[in-house]
C-alpha cells in the first residue's frame, strides 16, 4: 500500500485518524502548509487536487513563485567516519561524492 499521492508534481501524504474517522494529509517537500482531508479515498484525492490548485492560484494572485518540491538538492548529516568512507569509496570508483551518493540511492530504491 502506498501512503502518498501525486498531482501536478506535488506529493501528498495519506494518513488516517481513527478518532475522527477522517483521511488527511499535507503536501510534502515545501515550506507552505497545504493540507486536505476526506471521509473516504475519493474525497481525499479530490480535496488534495483542490488544495494544490488553490495553492497555485494563491501564488499566482500574489505574484509569487510556487515552491518546487524536491529540487534535487538536499543536506545529509552522517558521522564523520561514514563521510570519510564514502569519499574513499567514491575516489576508488573515480567518481564524485555526489555521484556516489546518487548511485547508492538509486541502487537502494531499485532504479
Amino acid at each position: 500500500m502506498k501512503n502518498t499521492m501525486e498531482y501536478k508534481g506535488y506529493v501528498g501524504s495519506v494518513e488516517f485518524s481513527e478518532a475522527d474517522g477522517l483521511f488527511f494529509g499535507k503536501v510534502m517537500g515545501i515550506r507552505a502548509l497545504v493540507s486536505y482531508e476526506g471521509t473516504n479515498a475519493r474525497e481525499l484525492v479530490d480535496d488534495f487536487h483542490s488544495a494544490v490548485d488553490d495553492y497555485l492560484l494563491l501564488c499566482d494572485a500574489e505574484g509569487i513563485q510556487p515552491e518546487v518540491a524536491y529540487k534535487g538538492s538536499f543536506n545529509v548529516r552522517i558521522s564523520s567516519e561514514l563521510h570519510k568512507q564514502a569519499v574513499i569509496a567514491a575516489l576508488a570508483q573515480q567518481i564524485s561524492l555526489n555521484s556516489f551518493v546518487e548511485l547508492s540511492i538509486r541502487k537502494n530504491i531499485g532504479l
